[in-house]
């Protein structure tokens, strides 16, 4: 058994560098097999092809990505300032794959596949992301309306995507315009919370949470 976990593991090890230092289109199954030092046909047995294995970025990333947060979330910190600090992390982890984005655009974008955020196969990165964003709330000091409670972690890991789609096809030096964007929304989103509190918000905030339960209910997110 232990073998076998070796096997895929080093497969998984070697179509990630290989994704991150030649990029997607340039990896082939043949190209990972013989570098990991097994046969094409035990490659495949493991996984049916390069898409399954973007599943495996998705899961190396959000387990890196958490152990990086934690490290910087405050306990009883700003709202936004721990945010910040996670998302921040999150762009640290994924700098070394920002050329894969083409490929990565062309693969997750059609909610289909199984290579998609949003996939079924992407189930437990997605959870992971959720529940760092979960984290992330209760380690800040500004509290949250009830009735956004449940949501508001989805509608965080919303953002992030939103922020990722906007990393991917940023062409600035060190992706500059992205950090910009982090820096500039993450105070806007804390404001948000904090008004939702106010009386003259509650009717919006119901309305706010009850479409994105619908939303992740259709796409089979519920958290």
């Amino acid at each position: 058994m232990a073998h076998t976990s070796d096997t895929r593991d080093k497969v998984v090890e070697v179509a990630l560098r290989r994704f991150r230092d030649e990029g997607f289109q340039a990896t082939t199954m043949r190209r990972i097999a013989d570098e990991a030092g097994v046969s094409l046909g035990n490659a495949y047995y493991y996984f049916a092809g390069k898409d399954e294995l973007v599943n495996e970025l998705y899961m190396v990333i959000q387990r890196d990505h958490r152990e990086r947060a934690l490290s910087v979330l405050v306990d009883g910190g700003s709202l936004s300032e721990n945010l910040a600090a996670v998302l921040h992390s999150g762009l640290d982890v994924m700098e070394p794959y920002h050329a894969f984005g083409g490929s990565f655009l062309h693969l997750a974008l059609p909610t289909s596949t199984s290579s998609s955020p949003f996939s079924e196969e992407s189930s437990d990165a997605r959870s992971m992301a959720i529940d760092l964003m979960r984290t992330t709330l209760s380690a800040s000091k500004q509290k949250v309306p009830a009735s956004l409670k449940d949501a508001l972690p989805t509608l965080l890991w919303m953002i992030y995507m939103g922020v990722t789609l906007h990393w991917v096809t940023d062409s600035s030096d060190n992706q500059r315009r992205t950090r910009t964007l982090v820096d500039g929304l993450v105070p806007v989103v804390s404001k948000a919370v904090r008004l939702a509190r106010l009386p003259v918000a509650r009717g919006l905030v119901t309305d706010v949470a009850g479409l994105l339960k619908r939303m992740t209910s259709l796409e089979g997110l519920d958290q």
